[in-house]
């Protein structure tokens, strides 16, 4: 997770802006979370996709939340590598 977190820092940089506030990065996580759900839900639940909808993958829909997170946690200063550890440690 540290390259993952390093490679998003590298992207980041180049542009001007930087990192958005906390909040506004939890509010797209919501939105990235969100789509995850929808493509979940199109692909394994009673709401199929109407035939002008695009298909969208799963395992783009979980990219984006991993980069988004990784954006939260630089943002924020964190290791996402110790964090991901400690719930391991917690669930075993």
């Amino acid at each position: 997770m540290k390259e993952i977190q390093k490679e998003v820092d590298e992207w980041v940089q180049q542009h001007k802006i930087g990192y958005f506030k906390p909040l506004e990065i939890i509010a797209r996580l919501a939105e990235e979370t969100g789509e995850l759900a929808r493509e979940i839900n199109h692909r394994f639940g009673p709401k199929k996709k109407k035939e002008t909808e695009d298909i969208r993958e799963i395992e783009d829909e979980i990219g984006d939340i991993i980069f988004t997170l990784a954006c939260l946690s630089n943002s924020l200063d964190l290791d996402m590598e110790r964090g991901f550890k400690s719930v391991m440690d917690k669930v075993y």
